[in-house]
C-alpha cells in the first residue's frame, strides 16, 4: 500500500498535538504556525474519516478514536526514528545521560554497555550515580533507572528486572538436600542487611518457616554492591535483588542456595521523563536497547 508523504507529516503533527493537547504548543515544537497545525489535523481527519480532536473554547481534547490512535502513532514514529538512527547513525554527535544507583551501574550496566558503544560509537554516554542526583538538574537526565514499586509521576515507566531477591552466601558455603535448613544457621550467624531492604530477611524467614527472631543483629550497609563484596569476603550473607547477583554468582564469588527465592513488589525500572518535547531518536534507541538487553531478567 502506498502512503503519501503528507500523511507522515500529518501523523507527526497529530502525535505532537495529542501529547501537548494543544495545537499552539505543538506548533511551537514543530516550528509551524497554529493555523498550519490545525489544517494538517483537519487533513488527517478527512483522510481517516474520523474526528481525532474535539475543538473546545480553550484548547482541544482527544476524541475516543484519537485516544485510541495516539499510542499506536507514537509507537510507529518511535520505531521509525530508532530504525533510522540504527541504520544511518545519529544526525550529529550527542551525549546521553543515564542516572542509576551505584550498584546497578557497577553490577548490571557496566558489563553490558560496551555492546551499545560498539554498535553506536557516534552516541556519547554519561552515567551519573543517584548519589549525585541532588547536584544534577532533572532536565539533563535522558533516562533514569530506579529501584522501587514503579510508581513515579512524570515518567513513562517500564520494568527492567523481575521482582525477586535471593540469599547470597560466602563462596565456600555448601548446601545439601535441604537448602532451607542448611541456610538458617549460616544466615543467623552473620546476617548482612541493606538499608531500605531490611524486611527481606524477615519475609524470607516467614516463607521458609524459620522461628521468629532468627535473623537478628549483623551488619548494615547502604548499597547492594558493598553487601556483595562483604559476602564474597566471607563476612556474612545478604538478601539481594537477583539481577544484581548474577556476575558474582557466575564468577563463583558468592553462593546462591538452589531453589530459594523471594518474590516481592520491588524491581528495577527504566524511566523516560515526560517533557514537552518528544524524546530524541538517540534516546529512543538507547531506551529500546536497554529494554532488549535486560528483558531476560523479567523471566522470574
Amino acid at each position: 500500500m502506498a502512503y503519501p508523504l503528507a500523511l507522515l507529516v500529518w501523523l507527526r503533527t497529530f502525535e505532537a498535538s495529542a501529547r501537548h493537547l494543544s495545537f499552539a504548543q505543538a506548533a511551537q515544537e514543530l516550528g509551524l504556525t497554529p493555523a498550519t497545525v490545525s489544517q494538517q489535523i483537519k487533513a488527517l481527519e478527512s483522510h481517516l474519516g474520523f474526528a481525532l480532536f474535539e475543538r473546545l473554547p480553550r484548547g482541544v481534547r482527544l476524541t475516543t478514536v484519537g485516544r485510541a490512535y495516539a499510542p499506536a502513532v507514537r509507537k510507529a514514529l518511535d520505531e521509525l526514528s530508532v530504525a533510522t538512527v540504527g541504520l544511518f547513525g545519529s544526525s550529529g554527535r550527542r551525549s546521553l545521560t543515564i542516572r542509576c544507583s551505584v550498584s546497578f551501574a557497577a553490577l548490571c550496566l557496566s558489563p553490558r554497555l560496551e555492546a551499545f558503544r560498539t554498535a553506536h560509537p557516534d552516541i556519547g554516554l554519561r552515567v551519573y550515580s543517584s548519589i549525585w542526583s541532588d547536584d544534577l538538574d532533572d532536565d539533563r537526565i535522558d533516562l533514569d533507572i530506579r529501584y522501587g514499586d514503579g510508581r513515579w509521576d512524570g515518567f513513562d515507566v517500564e520494568p527492567l528486572s523481575a521482582p525477586v531477591s535471593v540469599p547470597v552466601c560466602p563462596p565456600d558455603t555448601r548446601f545439601g538436600d535441604d537448602p532451607a535448613s542448611d541456610l538458617l544457621p549460616i544466615v543467623a550467624r552473620r546476617p548482612i542487611h541493606i538499608l531500605g531492604c531490611e524486611n527481606l530477611w524477615i519475609d524470607l524467614s516467614r516463607k521458609l518457616g524459620w522461628p521468629e527472631g532468627s535473623i537478628d543483629g549483623g551488619v548494615s550497609v547502604d548499597t547492594s554492591v558493598i553487601a556483595l563484596e562483604m559476602v564474597a569476603a566471607g563476612i556474612g550473607s545478604a538478601m539481594i535483588s537477583r539481577d544484581l547477583t548474577l556476575l558474582h554468582a557466575a564468577a563463583g564469588r558468592v553462593m546462591v542456595p538452589p531453589g530459594i527465592a523471594l518474590r516481592h513488589d520491588q524491581r528495577h525500572f527504566l524511566l523516560t521523563p515526560r517533557r514537552g518535547r518528544h524524546p530524541s531518536a538517540d534516546v529512543l534507541l538507547l531506551r529500546d536497547w536497554l529494554l532488549r538487553t535486560f528483558r531476560t531478567g523479567l523471566q522470574a
